[in-house]
């Protein structure tokens, strides 16, 4: 299953296409804001599944 799921991803040559279209799109002025907000989503993202972990862990504990 994974190797199927790397099939998929680009190779290097692919990465730099990507990133040029990306600039071409938003615009050099543009990225920086975008990945900042990328930026908060990913760590919003991990706060929340760090608290539903702590929220797991404590109902565990309790049910002992």
């Amino acid at each position: 299953m994974t190797n199927l799921l790397l099939g998929f991803m680009p190779s290097g040559s692919e990465w730099v296409i990507i990133a040029l279209v990306i600039l071409l799109l938003f615009g050099g002025k543009k990225i920086p804001e975008l990945m900042r907000g990328l930026g908060k989503g990913v760590k919003n993202f991990k706060d929340g599944v760090n608290e539903a972990k702590e929220e797991i862990n404590k109902a565990t504990e309790d049910l002992r």
